[in-house]
C-alpha cells in the first residue's frame, strides 16, 4: 500500500490540546481534499481550527463548518459543559459555519454570539429568531472573561470576508487570526516547528485567498502589528509560534510583490449565494499565476469612488454577476455604469456569472461591453447552480488566457508608441513618484458640509504657519479660493478606511459624513474624529495655474488626535492621474 493511500484513508477526527492558560484547541482534521475550490487543490487535506477559553466565563472561537459538525460537537462535549458556555466568537460567517451554529445553538440557548456588524446583519437576516443573542463588536471593543482573559477585537474587512474580525487574548498573548496566516495542510504536528517546510503551502494559501485583496491585507497587518501577539492561531493549519516574525514579513513581501506587477486587472463582482465569488477566486488564481496584479472588488461593499479609481488605473477589467429575478444586482449595474463612463475602450474586458434558472445579468454585461466596443479577453463564462471542479478549472484557464491576451495587447500598444510618447510616459512616471499626505479637506456652504480627498498639499511657511494646496474646480474651489474662506485639513491615519467615504470630486447630493464620527471646528467646518490630526485654515491668497488653483492658507489652529499614528501617504504610478 502506498504512502498516499495510507494518508487518504485516514478517518476524519478532532485533535484536542492545551495551547495556553485555560485555552484548548480543537482541530477538526481531514487528510483528504475538503472541497473542490482552487485553494484546496494541493491535496494535502486541511484542519478547521476552533478554540475554547475557559476562564470565569467561557468562550468558543470559530466553530468549524458542516463537514465536521457531528464529530466536532461530540469532542467538544467531552471538554465543556454546554450549559456553562457564555460566548461564541465568529471570525467570519458563511453558510458552512452557520450549519454548525444551528446545531450548536439548539444545545446552548444561553449563549451570546460575538461578531462584526456585517456578520450580525447577515445572521439576523438568515435567523431572525437569533437577534437577541447577537452582539456586534467593532475594533478596540473588549470582552472580559476573567482571570486576565480580556479579549479585544480588531475588524479586518476584505472583499472576500467583509465581516472579518480577529481576536486577541492578552492573558496568553494569542492572536486568533481566522483566515489570515493559515495553510491547507493536515499533520499531527500542532505548531510550526518545521516552518521552512511549510513555505510552499503558506504561499499557495496566500495566493489563492489573499493576493487579490493585497491592499486590504496590508491594512489588516498594520492593525495586528500594534497588539504584540506572540502566537497566531489561524482557522486552518498549524499554530504559528516559531516563525511569527518571518511569516508576517512574508505576508508583507507577498503583498508588495502582487502590487508591483507591471499589469493590473480589476476583478469586480457581487455574489448572492457564494457561487459567483468562487468563480471570481478561480479566475483570479489564473491571472496571478501568470504574473498579473489582481484587485478584487466586492461591489456590495465598495463605494463608487473606489470603483472609479480602480477601473481608471487598471489595464483590464472583469465583471461577474449573479442573476436575481432576471436582473443584475443594483451594485453591479452601478459598477457597469462607472466602467462604461470612466474606462478607456482600449482596455481588455471579461464577463462571468452564475445563475439558477436564467442568466440575463450575464447577457446584459456582455452585450453592454460589446456595444461599447470593448474587446473580451476570454469567452463569457456562464455557470448554472454551483460550480463543479471542471468549471473552476475552466475559470483558471480563462484567467490565464486573459493574462496572455492582456500582455499581447500591451506589447502591441507599446510597440506603436512613437518616441515622444515614450518620453512623455517616462516623465509622467517620474512625476508620479512625488508623494503626499492623504487628507480630507472639509468646507461649508451655508448649512451644507462638503469634503474631498486630496494629497496635493505641502507646508509653505513657518511664520505664520501656512500651507499650499492645489485644488480643481470640482473640488469645491469656489468655497476655498477667496481670502477669508475657511476650511479644515483632516490628515488621515495609515491603516484606516476613512478615505473610502470620500472622492476626489465633490458630488452633489452625497453625504460622506453620514456614517462617520465628526465634530465641528471653531471655523464651522467638520473635523473627522478618526483623522490623525487636523488643521483649521483661512485662505490668504490664490493663483490660477493650469488646471488647478493654488491656494495659500494660514493655520489658525491645529491638533494631533493620535500621538502614535502614522500619516497615510498616496503613491502613484503616473503623474497624469490621481
Amino acid at each position: 500500500m502506498s504512502a498516499n493511500t495510507l494518508i487518504t484513508s485516514h478517518p476524519r477526527d478532532v485533535q484536542v490540546a492545551e495551547i495556553g492558560k485555560n485555552t484548548l484547541i480543537l482541530r477538526s482534521r481531514t487528510w483528504e481534499r475538503l472541497k473542490f475550490e482552487v485553494e484546496y487543490s494541493r491535496q494535502k487535506g486541511t484542519t478547521a481550527n476552533s478554540y475554547l477559553i475557559q476562564a470565569d466565563k467561557k468562550a468558543l472561537i470559530d466553530p468549524p463548518g458542516e463537514s465536521f459538525t457531528e464529530i466536532y460537537l461530540q469532542q467538544l462535549a467531552k471538554h465543556l459543559d454546554f450549559t456553562t458556555l457564555d460566548y461564541i466568537v465568529l471570525g467570519h460567517v458563511n453558510p458552512n459555519r452557520r450549519a454548525t451554529l444551528q446545531v450548536l445553538l439548539s444545545q446552548v440557548p444561553q449563549v451570546t454570539l460575538i461578531c462584526s456588524r456585517p456578520a450580525a446583519n447577515a445572521l439576523k437576516t438568515a435567523f431572525p429568531e437569533w437577534e437577541s443573542r447577537i452582539q456586534a463588536v467593532r475594533s478596540q471593543d473588549t470582552l472580559d472573561l476573567g482571570q486576565g482573559h480580556d479579549l479585544s477585537f480588531i475588524t479586518v474587512p476584505t472583499p472576500r470576508w467583509a465581516d472579518g474580525i480577529c481576536t486577541y487574548d492578552p492573558a496568553t498573548k494569542i492572536l486568533y487570526t481566522d483566515k489570515l496566516f493559515g495553510a491547507h495542510i493536515c499533520e499531527d504536528t500542532l505548531f510550526d516547528e518545521d516552518w521552512k517546510g511549510l513555505d510552499t503551502e503558506r504561499r499557495y494559501y496566500f495566493e489563492c485567498l489573499h493576493a487579490p485583496q493585497a491592499k486590504q491585507v496590508e491594512v489588516a497587518l498594520d492593525k495586528l502589528s500594534l497588539l504584540g501577539g506572540r502566537c497566531y492561531a489561524p482557522a486552518h493549519g498549524p499554530i504559528v509560534r516559531y516563525s511569527l516574525s518571518r511569516f508576517t514579513y512574508d505576508y508583507r513581501q507577498w503583498c508588495q510583490e502582487q502590487k508591483s506587477q507591471e499589469l493590473s486587472v480589476a476583478l469586480l463582482y457581487a455574489s448572492a449565494y457564494g457561487s459567483t465569488a468562487i468563480l471570481a477566486n478561480a479566475i483570479a488564481q489564473g491571472l496571478i499565476e501568470n504574473g498579473i496584479n489582481v484587485e478584487s472588488i466586492n461591489c456590495e461593499l465598495a463605494d463608487s469612488a473606489e470603483i472609479n479609481r480602480i477601473v481608471e488605473t487598471c489595464d483590464g477589467f472583469i465583471i461577474g454577476s449573479p442573476t436575481l429575478g432576471g436582473h443584475a444586482p443594483t451594485q453591479i449595474q452601478t459598477a457597469l455604469g462607472i466602467v462604461l463612463s470612466a474606462t478607456a475602450k482600449t482596455k481588455l474586458a471579461g464577463v462571468f456569472g452564475s445563475y439558477g434558472w436564467s442568466g440575463e445579468a450575464i447577457d446584459l454585461l456582455e452585450s453592454k461591453l460589446k456595444d461599447a466596443n470593448y474587446q473580451l479577453g476570454f469567452e463569457t463564462i456562464r455557470v448554472r447552480f454551483s460550480p463543479t471542479p471542471e468549471i473552476l478549472q475552466q475559470c483558471q484557464e480563462a484567467g490565464a488566457s486573459f493574462a496572455q491576451n492582456l500582455k499581447k495587447t500591451k506589447k502591441l500598444r507599446t510597440s506603436r508608441q512613437v518616441v515622444t510618447e515614450t518620453h512623455v510616459d517616462r516623465t509622467e512616471q517620474a512625476v508620479g513618484r512625488i508623494i503626499g499626505s492623504l487628507c480630507v479637506v472639509t468646507t461649508r456652504d451655508q448649512e451644507t458640509h462638503k469634503g474631498v480627498l486630496t494629497s496635493w498639499i505641502s507646508q509653505a511657511t513657518f511664520n505664520p504657519p501656512g500651507i499650499m494646496i492645489a485644488i480643481a474646480q470640482e473640488q469645491n474651489a469656489d468655497l476655498m479660493h477667496h481670502p477669508g474662506d475657511k476650511f479644515v485639513l483632516n490628515i488621515l491615519k495609515e491603516g484606516r478606511n476613512v478615505r473610502r467615504d470620500f472622492s476626489r470630486h465633490s458630488t452633489l447630493g452625497d453625504n460622506p459624513f453620514a456614517n462617520l464620527a465628526t465634530k465641528t471646528a471653531l471655523n464651522g467646518c467638520l473635523v473627522l474624529n478618526e483623522a490623525l490630526a487636523y488643521l483649521e485654515c483661512t485662505v490668504q491668497n490664490q493663483l490660477e495655474c493650469g488646471d488647478r488653483w493654488l491656494i495659500y492658507a494660514v493655520i489658525d489652529h491645529g491638533e494631533v488626535l493620535e500621538n502614535d499614528g502614522v500619516t497615510a501617504l498616496e503613491y502613484r504610478k503616473s503623474g497624469s492621474y490621481y
